[in-house]
Formats: structure tokens, C-alpha cells, sequence
């Protein structure tokens, strides 16, 4: 039966092998500190944090997130360790809200491997407070003991950390922000939050919020914003992240009976819940995402559960001098193995079943998909006709697991971009990067810049996006001609210094103007020669012709342009930019890093798997980017005449 604890209440743990499952109505920083019988920290090592995840019997997410779940092996702690206790922050680096207070109360679940749980605690009468000692484990005469603490700390977690005994605790505050800072400049934007009955037909790999959660029920969509004022004459403006109803949306379809008693249902597109096909379609994806993330996850766990009950059983034996005499040694590691091997067939076993299910669905979804959330080989380019309004979403590649290579889940971003995107053209570790030169990467990122460029060209209505090139050196042209010949481009790609100069003054006088015009609300003032639809940078082979006048510009366009829709695609190896120095690190931490290569270096926002990352690649000797561009292009010379 579950404990359901207050502020100062223990409850005797049952069981060693722990999951900490941490759910709060906004992305957190969650770690845990090491103490000794009085509670004191002793050094940094004794705090596992988003910089430093893992020590001895503990591991904590890599990054903040409004979910996480921490593991916690009892036994694997050191002698030392009488304490283990939980920190919640509210992260500084990446905007948000700055006090608990402001957000809803988190809540904190004690569970066993399976799931069960075995004490609870709402974090309730927050309110200044940006950092909270949420409980802490404790051993008292051999046993241990879950106590709800709810300690807050308007400090942040450099009071918190000093109120444990840390020494230099702001100095490991500040990194701790820092990794946090850096983790989400790699990591997948999180889908939008659930409901505790929205949880996806046919699944049970994805868990939903505890049915006992006291916070309040969160709608699937986020809330409608003020709209930005009507603009007249140069077409609207109106750059604010699209919004969905703020009720609750229709439920899903009903799911087709199972063909068989006991098996699962059979997956059908669109079975999440939204209001149009296309957001029951992202919510299924991002909801088979988390599934995968989830059930891998477990799956993980398992087995390094085998693998450590193994060993601690084989010391055991092997410490007793009497296991060496005779066979009782092999004997004992024959059965260690037998165990171990037990476990991690019948955790295989679960796994495959999940992932038979989510391949099922995946071959229902993806043929089902519309174009911007559809691959270059999916058919429904070849009935490809500009849209009327764009969609909430863009795939911009494909991720999976080692667990099951084959199994691709789309990597979808909302639309207007919320954040630029660089596209890294350096080597990485991957393999497919280690057996290529210098040449050929660069080549494939502009390629890659091309087709990402292409695909927003292709979901917005005519008119409404425009792409400029910066190409300094005319590395790129190449890869540039289906932009150049189809004449999607807004003007020649920029050569030179001169034409860097150029473009960049351009696209800041059109930052500045709608700002002004946004915050005056005299939209109808703007000059009737400027674009006020959304605009794309791509910028190849930067710093080469950029001085320091253009440096700060881009700059400047990467922090204030997506908010009145000018967007940045840098095509660049990081350390070619190196000679910058650090003036250029907030713009590369502001941008979602892709790769021309599969590479695994993106992280989901639940438990911090790092995903392969496959870019959209062109069928064999398809046309079918130069006839979306030449559609494109064509549209809107009619909407110019």
C-alpha cells in the first residue's frame, strides 16, 4: 500500500533497488547529495548532478526536465553513507519561472523496479523558494527510511548545498547550472504535457501521472496567446508559437478490438488525442517516442540489476574460504550466471514484445503522415500542393535506439521555430563521420542545410517564408543549386565580406522595425516594401568573411529574431570558430545541433538516452526536391502578380 507522506513523515523502505520519479509542472534540475551519519556532504563527489550523474548506487538525469527518474541502489552505497538526499532547482540559464511558487506543486514517488509504488510527497507551500530538499533516504539501525522533507531555499542550490556542509558549494552551484545550460542545447524539445486520461490506446510501455496525483489536470495544448497586432498593407504579423484551444481536446478514436482475446489491440493513425488529424498524429509520435525511451529504459535497468545482483552474489560466496574447496565455487558461479541470465531473458522478453508493438504502429503512422511530418519517400510528396496555412510540427530527421536500430521515431519541432539550428560540418565520433574527410562533410551539412531549408519553403503558404543565403567563400554552390535554379531563394546566396555585410544589415533592419512596431502596436507603420513573413539565414562556412561588426550581428539575430521570425541555420565545424573565444558560446548553446552523419548525440527529455540521429536523406536518384522547389517557386510569382 502506498505511503502518501507529509512534511517530517518516514516510512520504512521495503527494498533496496529504488526509482525516484520526479513530476513537476515546469523543467527542473534533479540530483541527490551523499551524507554521512550527521548529514554533511564531504566534497563534490558526493553529489551526483546533471554535470556528474552517476557515483556509487545512484544516477540522475543529465539534463532538466518537468519529468525525471533517479536510481537509487542502496546497497551498492559506500560504508559512509547514511543519507541520500533529493534536490529539486529551477534552472537559471534557459528562461523560465524563477520560483517554486510560481509553478505547480512537484511531486515526488519512492517506487520498486516495477513500478510500484511505495511512498509519495507533494512539495506544497513553495513560494520564493528556487531550490528544495524533497526527501531524503536515511539508515537508522541496519534498515533504511524514506523521510519527506520539503526544505526550501530562496539561495538556490548554492544555500542548499551549503546548508549541507558543502565547502566552494557556489562554485559547484554555478557548473551544475552550466551543465544544465549545455545539456539543453542538445536536447529534444519535450512534447506538450499530458493529462492523467490522455494516455495513448494500445500501449503500456508509457506511463501517465499516478490516478492519486494531487496537481491540477494540465491541458494537452498550451493556452491561447494575446494575439500580435493586425498588420496592413506588408501581410500579418504575428510571430508568437502557435497555440491550440485551451480545452480539452476531443478523445481519440476508439481503438480496433484485439483480433484475439489477450492480444493488444491493433494501432491505428491517429489514435492520441487533438483536434485535427495532424495533432493526433504529433501527439502519437511524441507519444510512441516516450514509450520507446521509457521501455528501454526499463529494459536497462534490468539488466544492470542482473548483472549487479550477480556480482554481489559471487562476493559473497567467493569471500568464504570454504566456497574455494571442492567444486562449490563453479558451482556458485554457475548459478549466479543461471539467475542472471533468468533476469535478463524474461527483461529481453518484455522488451521485444514493446518494441513489436511499436513497430506495428510505426508501420501504421508513417504511411499516414502528412507532408510535414512525412520522410522525402513517403508518397505524399508526389501529391504535393502549397499549403494554406502551415502545420504545428516539422520533421527534421529520424531517431532511434541501439536496442532496435530499425525502428525510427520522427524528430518533429513546432512551428515558428523556437530556436535556430546548426548543422555541424566538424568531425564528430560517429562512424559513418570517422571514414570521411574534411570535403565531404562539409559538402553533406550544406546538403543537409538545403533540405531543411526546402522542407520549411515547402510547409508554409506562398509568401510567408523566405530563405537568404550567406556563402562567403561559394563553398556551398554546389549543394545550392536546386535553391538558386528553382528561384526559391528571397536573392542571390551573399559573397564576400560586402555581401555578408549586406545581408546581415538587411534582416536586422527588419528585426528592429517589427519590434518597434509589435511594441508601439503601429504594425501598419512598417515601410510597405518590408517582408513581414517569416525569413531563414543560412549561413555556410562562417567566420570566413565575418568581422567582428558581423559577428555581433548574428549574434543579435539568433537572440532577438525568432521572436518576430527571422531564424539562423549555421553550417559550421565548432572549432573553426574557435578563435572567437567564448563571445560565440551563447550562440552555439542557443542552437539545436543537427549532423549531416548519424550521430548519437541528442537526449530525450524523460530519462536522458543518448538517440541517434539520422538526417533526412533523398531517396536514389529522386527529383523530388527540385519539383516541391519548383512548386514552391511558382506559387509565389502567382501570389506576387
Amino acid at each position: 500500500m502506498t505511503a502518501e507522506l507529509v512534511r517530517g513523515q518516514n516510512h520504512t523502505l521495503p527494498q533496496t533497488r529504488l526509482e525516484i520519479r520526479v513530476s513537476a509542472g515546469t523543467p527542473v534540475v534533479a540530483g541527490a547529495t551523499l551524507g554521512d551519519e550527521n548529514g554533511t556532504v564531504h566534497g563534490t563527489e558526493w553529489v551526483a548532478h546533471p554535470g556528474s550523474p552517476q557515483l556509487p548506487g545512484l544516477e540522475v538525469s543529465r539534463q532538466a526536465a518537468a519529468d525525471h527518474r533517479l536510481a537509487v541502489d542502496l546497497d551498492a552505497l559506500p560504508d559512509a553513507v547514511h543519507r541520500v538526499t533529493v534536490l529539486l532547482a529551477l534552472p537559471t540559464g534557459i528562461g523560465g519561472p524563477v520560483r517554486f511558487g510560481a509553478v505547480a506543486s512537484p511531486f515526488v514517488a519512492v517506487t520498486g523496479l516495477d513500478g510500484t509504488e511505495i511512498a509519495t510527497f507533494t512539495l506544497t507551500g513553495l513560494d520564493t523558494e528556487s531550490a528544495v530538499a524533497a526527501l531524503e533516504l536515511y539508515r537508522r539501525q541496519g534498515a533504511w527510511k524514506v523521510r519527506a522533507v520539503g526544505q526550501g531555499y530562496a539561495g538556490g542550490l548554492a544555500a542548499m548545498l551549503a546548508d549541507q556542509g558543502l565547502s566552494r558549494a557556489a562554485e559547484l552551484a554555478h557548473s551544475i547550472q552550466e551543465a544544465v545550460t549545455r545539456a539543453t542545447a542538445r536536447a529534444v524539445t519535450p512534447p506538450p504535457p499530458r493529462t492523467p486520461d490522455t494516455g495513448r490506446v494500445g500501449h503500456g510501455a508509457g506511463p501517465v501521472p499516478p490516478p492519486h496525483d494531487p496537481r491540477p489536470a494540465e491541458p494537452l495544448t498550451e493556452p491561447a496567446a494575446p494575439p500580435a497586432p493586425p498588420a496592413t498593407g506588408g501581410g500579418r504579423i504575428d510571430y508568437a508559437h502557435p497555440r491550440r484551444q485551451a480545452a480539452a481536446p476531443p478523445p481519440p478514436p476508439p481503438a480496433a478490438p484485439p483480433a484475439e482475446p489477450g492480444r493488444p489491440a491493433q494501432p491505428v493513425a491517429g489514435d492520441a488525442t487533438g483536434w485535427s488529424m495532424d495533432e493526433r498524429l504529433y501527439n502519437q509520435i511524441w507519444g510512441m517516442f516516450e514509450d520507446l525511451a521509457r521501455t528501454t529504459a526499463a529494459y536497462r535497468s534490468a539488466v544492470e540489476f542482473a548483472e549487479s545482483r550477480m556480482d554481489q552474489e559471487l562476493d559473497r560466496t567467493l569471500s568464504d574460504p570454504r566456497s574455494r574447496i571442492g567444486g562449490a565455487g563453479d558451482r556458485a558461479r554457475e548459478e549466479a550466471r543461471a539467475k542472471r541470465d533468468e533476469l535478463t531473458g524474461r527483461a529481453r522478453e518484455t522488451l521485444d514484445r514493446d518494441l513489436a508493438q511499436l513497430a506495428a504502429e510505426s508501420d501504421v503512422v508513417e504511411p499516414a503522415l502528412p507532408a510535414a511530418f512525412a520522410r522525402w519517400d513517403n508518397p505524399v510528396w508526389h501529391a504535393y500542393r502549397v499549403p494554406m496555412e502551415i502545420p504545428m510540427a516539422l520533421r527534421i530527421g529520424d531517431l532511434h535506439l541501439p536496442e532496435k536500430p530499425d525502428l525510427r521515431i520522427p524528430l518533429l519541432v513546432r512551428l515558428p521555430l523556437e530556436r535556430g539550428i546548426w548543422i555541424d560540418s566538424g568531425r564528430t565520433a560517429s562512424d559513418a563521420a570517422a571514414l570521411m574527410d574534411t570535403t565531404q562533410l562539409r559538402t553533406l551539412a550544406m546538403e543537409s542545410a538545403v533540405a531543411h531549408a526546402a522542407r520549411l519553403l515547402a510547409v508554409y503558404p506562398a509568401g510567408e517564408f523566405s530563405v537568404h543565403v550567406i556563402d562567403a567563400a561559394g563553398s556551398g554552390a554546389g549543394a545550392l543549386a536546386p535553391l538558386v535554379h528553382s528561384g526559391a531563394l528571397a536573392g542571390p546566396p551573399a559573397a564576400g565580406a560586402q555581401g555578408v555585410a549586406s545581408v546581415l544589415a538587411h534582416l536586422t533592419r527588419r528585426v528592429d522595425l517589427v519590434q518597434m512596431a509589435i511594441r508601439a502596436g503601429a504594425a501598419d507603420s512598417l515601410p510597405p516594401d518590408l517582408d513581414t513573413g517569416e525569413q531563414l539565414l543560412i549561413v555556410n562556412d562562417f567566420p570566413h568573411g565575418f568581422d567582428d561588426r558581423a559577428v555581433t550581428q548574428l549574434r543579435y539575430l539568433a537572440d532577438e529574431g525568432p521572436s518576430v521570425g527571422v531564424h539562423i541555420l549555421m553550417v559550421a565545424d565548432r572549432e573553426d570558430a574557435a578563435g572567437y573565444g567564448p563571445v560565440l558560446d551563447p550562440l552555439w548553446r542557443s542552437l539545436l545541433r543537427l549532423t549531416p552523419v548519424p550521430d548519437d548525440h541528442l537526449a530525450d527529455p524523460w530519462v536522458g538516452h543518448a538517440w541517434t540521429y539520422e538526417p533526412p536523406v533523398m531517396p536514389p536518384g529522386s527529383r523530388v526536391l527540385e519539383q516541391v522547389l519548383a512548386a514552391v517557386a511558382a506559387a509565389r510569382r502567382t501570389q506576387q502578380y
